[in-house]
Parts: C-alpha cells; structure tokens; sequence
C-alpha cells in the first residue's frame, strides 16, 4: 500500500521544527574553546544566521557546565543591566545567600524580589563610577556563588553601555576563577563608539579565545534545513536552487518561506521528493517581513490581536502583560498564545513568559500595525507594565511616548534620566529628555526643569562633540521661545546652552547667554560663579580686559556663600586659566596651588579640564616647561576617565608646544590625525588646521599655507573667537610681504589690531604686532611703524 501524500488528500504538509544543519563544525569548536577555560567565544552574523540557535544548541551537548543565559532586547532605549538582572531572575531555585557577603547588598535596588535573602544594602556613594565598580563586583560575586561557569549574552549589538562594561569587568577578573563569556552580536549593528568594539578587540592574553562568524549556508545545507522540517525527505534541485537563491541561504528566511508555503499549500510530495506547484506563478516573498505577514494574517483575529499586542511589547512578556496589552482576558489570551506558538510565530520560555521567535518577525507584525491602533497598544502596553515591580521606567517612557500620553510619558522619562544619570551614561538621559522636549507639549515650568537637566547631563558628557551636543544646543534654545517662562527658568536654561556653546566653539553666542542668564541666578551662588567666571574668559566679545576682571573679581565675591571644596575648586581653576588670558601675573599664584589629582571622577575630570586650560595659558605666556607638565597631567588623568573629548583638548595643546620648542618630527601626521579626530568641534578642528598651516608655511608650501590660515581666520571671525585670529592674520601679513603686497598685510592686521586695542590685551599680539611693523614699514609708513600703540 501507497501511504497518501499530501499530492493525495489535499491537505498541506505538516511542518517540523527546523533540524539543527549546518553548524556541527562551528558547535564543535564552542564546546573545544569552553572545555579550556577561562574562555570568551564571539559569535557574530547577521540578523536570521542562526547565532541563537548555536546557542540554544550548546547546552543541550554540553556536560557539567552551568549557564546563565541574558539576551538584549531590542528596545528604543537598552535599559541599564536590563539582560543581567532579567538573567538573575530566571534562575531556578533559591539564591545561594550563605555565599554571599554584605558587598551583595548593593544589589537591592536591583532584585527587591531577592530581599529575604540579601544582605542590607549599602550606604550610597557620591561618586557613580565607584558605585558602579561596587555593584559589578556584587554581581560578579553572586555569578560565583551560583557557582555559574558560562555567562551568555545574546544579541550584545542592542545592550545598553553599563552592561557592556559589566562584561569587560567580568573578563577581567577570569584568571582568577570568573566564568566564560559567550557573546552573539550582529556587526553591522554595532556603532563605532560601542564598548562592543573594545570588548571583541582587545581580548585579553591567556585567556582561550574564538570568534565564530555564521555565514550564509550553502545550498546544500539549505536543502537538508528544508528538508528537516518536511519530514525528512529531500527536495528537488530546483526547489533547492530556488529556496538558495530567494533566501541568500539565511536559516530564518529559509525557514520562514518554508511554512508561508505550507501554508498556501504550494508544495507537494512527488516522486519521492518534495517540489514546488505553480513554478513560474508562485512568488515566494523575498524578504522575513512579508513572509511573516502573510503567515499571521492566517491565524484567527484573537490570534493576531495577541500577536500585535507582543509586537508592541518587544521583548519576553508574561500571559498577563500580554493580555492587558491586548485587552483580552487571561483565558482567552493564553489560548491565542497557544494558537500562534503551534504556528512557530512565538516562543515561550520556562517560566511562562513569551515573544516572538524572531525579531524580524515582530518587527514585520508592528509595522503591520496602523498608526491609531498602534498607539493604543502602546498606552495599553505603558499600563500593563505599571503593574511591574519596580516599574521599567525606561519602557514605560518609550510605550507612553509612542501613545503620545505626555504626563506619563514625562514622569517616567525625567525618572529614566534620573538613573541613567546615576549610572553615568549621560548620552542615554540626554537623549530621553531631548525626544521629551521635541515632541511633548509641556507646561512652561517643565519645560524649563527638563531643559536644565537636559543641559547639565550634556555637560556631563565625555564624548567628541557630536549631534548629541547639536541636537541638545537647538533645542535649548527652542525652549527659550517658550511663552511663559520666567526670568528665572530662562537663566537656568541659558546657563548651560552658554557652557555647552563655549563646548562647541561658538564663543560670541556663549557669552551673550551667559550675561543674560547671570543676573538671575542669584539664587544659585555656585551657578551664579561659574558663569561669570565663564564671562571673564577674554576669547570673545568687545569688552575690554577690565571687564572680563570685573567679572572675575565677581565670581571671587561669591565664593565665601560656597561651601563645596570641589566647586571651589573648579572656580579657582577657571579664574586662573582666565587671569592667564588675560595677561594677569597674579594667575601664577592661583595656579601654584592647584592639585594634580582628585578623589573622585568627577573631580579628577575638573582637575584635568582646569590644568589643559593651564597648559594652554602657559604656551601664550611662552612659559613652555610649565606648559608641558600641566599638559602632561591634564592627559595623565583624561586617560585615566576615559574622556575622549578632553584627551584631544590636551593633544592639541601638545603639538603646539611641540611646535613651539622645535621638535617638529611626527607633527604633520598628528595634526591630520587630530582634525580627523574631531572635526564636529570647531575651536578644536580649527586649531589643527593651523597647526597644519605652520607646517605648510615652513616647508614651503605656500598656497597650502595661505588657504589653511584665511579659513582660521574667516571661521574663527565668524565665531566670535577674536583670540584665535591674531596669529592667522599674521602669518598671512608675511605671507603677502613676501609677495610685496603691503596693503593686504596692513587690511588683514587691522581689526585683529583694533580688538587687542580694544581689549586691552597685549599678550594676544605677540605675533600680530611684528607683522603690523613689517607691514608698515614695507608701506612706507616709518612714523606709524614707530607710534607706541602700532596704529
């Protein structure tokens, strides 16, 4: 007897799980490189290459390892430790607390479900980064007390930066006992400022390394992944060059064409084989996405409705989240998830929480979604998830943003901010608080508040200037067009758009807010200092030097109100850097008495900031062996916080003392390397091109020389930076009495000779008034050249 097929009796093919295929050689060397521990495998390939699966596979070979298994989900904002903490959570059984010391109770706020076992929590400390330090040692104690020898995380590419650091610690410390790391990430989703980056390339020596990059599968491979889920028999070459050929050999889009045509019934077991009805008719989808929606809208609409409803959610769920979020019951809900699990499209875990079995497949379904409707699921998705404890603020600010619930939004965003601020991942709360200001419509006084805050965590960044810095700039200065605000929240604003300004290289626009801002900020002596003492620094404006002391003098005044030794600490730093501009010998005492470190990072940082600032005064002074060692602990200790922005400020500075002391070896290849480093900051881009343009002018190469020093001079201008004209506007004087050309020497030295008039700052002109005689002279003008004041 013949069995019927499905050729037979009409009906579609039953579809199996996909067999593991292809990938024996690269699960053989995942268990060889975790067999001779300490050990890190890297596992990396595009999103549907079956990196999970690799994963999924392992444990079920290995022998006597324990896993602990945490995977990123893919939300708009990565929540902070989000995949560790949710890992800890699904652990099975109780927590080893005999094992643990009173270092564990830093992790209360973290796992409040833990609380019967952990020891008190900690007193806090004021420096995040030691809190930080503090709570990867607590987690890294609990991994050893779980005895947990293989630590995976999977799709790394979406985790936030706290956890990336948490697995560079863990590497770290692996000598002395840790457990294994196993990472899968998608490279093409990794930014070129991810931690990622440093974790994949500067793998540690003795440590048993293996990076497994997933390729495509070829066709044969992808003929035995097809055939696995069609009861193990082959299929034709046609349908194997087909299914190659549409799917690039990726297991997710094989898979997923695979059961959409099962579904229409386009294929049938003939000769011995399965092939493929209506060949030239059937138009398989070409990509995840539309195979995936095709597949859904089988199911029945409660089905779907639960599908939609996981869609918004974007990562594991339990029944009664997803319910709510779907507006259904419990019953009914748990019912649909069974329909679309039979169906392949979700995938639980052991303790009952579900999502999509891919990622691609979710993100096909909630783009499905219409607008209207998918912000209502959002605002159902926000409430189902206030029913959390502790809440997940950083998702409920994504689900209430997206349901453009603004109150609930803002709350939980300032909250989001609030802890990614005490994490130090100050790009994170920039970004929550910009989106709020952009798109909510909020009352005066909060958008005020939220704009201070905004402000004062980009000022906490250290990273390059980038669009970060931008974005935060134009937005707060579309918060001071807000009807309604008072005098005093627009000085709150203007105070850090002034700073952030300076930051940028727009020296002119930073003092105009800061001496809007600074009479209204008596309230806050301390703010109240540094923006005048930022008001004394002689870079821009028309003022003359008696008024940039004036303001200094100021901010001294207030100091005795200030009871922080750090704050006092910094406004000294900024007077001294000041007084220095401005010619004042008096700036050497303060300077004399300034520290070379700081006890913590934020003062370590202020230490570094105020000895670059030092550093650049000295090289004005001509004062080069002060410079070089204020320079070399400015980048002693920005190396030390890793603040990349302010390790270019010392850069710099030290080629151009390297300029001025004659050791000119390397200096073209390190002025192009420090354009390119930072060519968003102009102050510090600009000071790279006429590092390049000295050199140009030195070797000859004059019309290099002349283009490089006209754009300093033009852009420096432009920006209000009149300091940094002055020897652009020289070295052009004697570029053009080289050819002869007086009067251009005279016209290009005269407003630069004005502004050192007008300030009253002769220390700016050490260069500009040798070319203004020369340039007089060659005119003829020897009564001019030999006035006192050089008219």
């Amino acid at each position: 007897m013949i069995d019927p097929s499905p050729e037979d009796d009409g009906t579609a093919p039953a579809v199996a799980i996909p067999g593991f295929t292809g990938r024996d050689r690269e699960l053989a060397a995942l268990r060889g490189a975790l067999a001779r521990p300490p050990a890190i495998v890297l596992v990396e390939g595009e999103a549907g290459i079956g990196k999970s699966r690799l994963l999924r596979e392992w444990p079920a070979t290995a022998d006597g390892h324990t896993a602990l298994v945490s995977v990123c989900p893919p939300l708009r904002e990565s929540l902070t430790l989000g995949p560790i903490v949710d890992a800890f959570l699904g652990i099975e059984g109780p927590l080893p607390h005999q094992r643990l010391t009173e270092l564990a109770g830093a992790l209360r706020p973290l796992f409040p479900e833990w609380s019967s076992v952990l020891p008190p929590a900690l007193p806090p400390l004021d420096d995040a980064k030691a809190a930080r330090h503090r709570l990867f040692r607590a987690l890294d104690e609990v991994l050893r007390a779980l005895r947990v020898d293989v630590l995976v995380l999977e799709d790394a590419h979406w985790a936030d930066e706290v956890t990336l650091e948490f697995l560079l610690f863990v590497l770290s410390r692996q000598r002395t006992g840790g457990p294994n790391l196993v990472i899968s990430y998608r490279p093409e989703e990794v930014d070129d400022g991810s931690l990622l980056l440093r974790l994949t390339s500067r793998l540690p020596a003795g440590v048993t390394q293996l990076r497994i990059a997933l390729a495509p599968m070829p066709p044969g491979d992808t003929a035995a992944l097809v055939s696995s889920m069609l009861d193990g028999n082959p299929i034709s070459p046609e349908f194997t060059a087909f299914m190659h050929g549409r799917t690039g050999g990726v297991p997710l889009a094989v898979e997923e064409s695979v059961r959409l045509m099962c579904d229409r019934a386009d294929l049938v077991f003939r000769d011995g084989q399965w092939v493929r009805l209506k060949l030239r008719e059937l138009q398989v989808p070409p990509t995840v996405r539309d195979s995936t929606r095709e597949r859904v809208s089988r199911l029945s609409p409660t089905a779907q409705q639960v599908l939609r409803a996981a869609a918004t959610l974007a990562e594991r769920s339990s029944v009664a989240t997803i319910a709510m979020t779907a507006n259904l019951s419990p019953a009914v809900c748990r019912g649909a998830i069974a329909e679309a699990a039979d169906a392949g499209v979700l995938d639980g875990d052991d303790h009952g929480r579900w999502r999509f079995r891919h990622v691609l497949a979710a993100t096909a379904v909630y783009e499905a979604i219409p607008l209207t409707d998918r912000r209502h699921f959002h605002l159902l998705a926000g409430r189902a998830l206030e029913h959390l404890d502790p809440p997940p603020v950083a998702r409920l600010a994504h689900h209430f943003r997206e349901a453009r619930e603004t109150r609930s939004w803002a709350r939980y965003a300032e909250r989001g901010a609030e802890l990614a601020i005490a994490s130090g991942d100050h790009t994170k709360a920039v970004g929550m608080l910009v989106d709020l200001l952009s798109w909510a419509v909020l009352p005066p006084v909060d958008r005020a508040r939220v704009a201070r805050v905004a402000g004062v965590a980009a000022l906490g960044r250290r990273e390059q200037v980038d669009d970060v810095y931008h974005r935060v700039i134009r937005t707060l200065r579309s918060v001071l067009h807000t009807p309604g605000l008072s005098a005093r929240q627009q000085a709150e604003v203007r105070n850090p758009l002034g700073r952030l300004l300076i930051t940028v290289g727009e020296a002119q626009a930073a003092l105009s807010e800061l001496e809007q801002a600074v009479d209204n900020l008596d309230h806050d002596p301390v703010e109240a200092a540094r923006a005048m003492t930022y008001l004394g620094w002689a870079y821009a404006g028309p003022w003359p030097a008696s008024t940039h002391r004036r303001w200094l003098d100021r901010a001294a005044g207030l100091t005795a109100r200030i009871e922080s030794p750090a704050e006092r600490l910094n406004l000294a730093g900024n007077r001294a850097a000041a007084l220095l501009m401005l010619g004042e010998e008096e700036a050497w005492e303060v300077v004399a008495g300034l520290p070379a470190d700081g006890r913590t990072a934020a003062e370590r940082l202020d230490v570094a900031r105020i000895h670059v600032n030092v550093g650049t005064g000295a090289l004005i002074w001509g004062r080069y062996t002060d410079a070089g060692e204020h320079l070399a602990v400015a980048l002693r200790l920005a190396e030390a916080e890793q603040a990349s922005r302010l390790r270019h400020n010392v850069r710099l500075e030290q080629a151009n003392l390297a300029w001025n002391t004659g050791r000119w070896d390397g200096l073209a290849e390190t002025s192009a390397a420090l354009a390119d480093a930072d060519r968003d900051r102009p102050a510090h881009y600009l000071g790279s091109v006429r590092l390049a343009a000295r050199l140009a002018a030195a070797a000859g190469r004059r019309r290099a020389a002349e283009e490089q020093f006209r754009l300093v001079l033009e852009e420096s201008a432009r920006l209000g930076a009149a300091d940094d004209t002055m020897e652009a506007a020289a070295a052009l004087a004697r570029l053009w009495l080289t050819d002869g050309d007086s009067r251009r020497a005279l016209l290009v030295t005269e407003r630069p000779l004005d502004t050192v008039r007008g300030k009253g700052i002769w220390v700016w002109a050490t260069d500009l008034v040798p070319a203004r005689i020369e340039a007089l002279i060659a005119a003829g003008d020897l009564p001019g050249a030999a006035a006192r004041r050089v008219r």
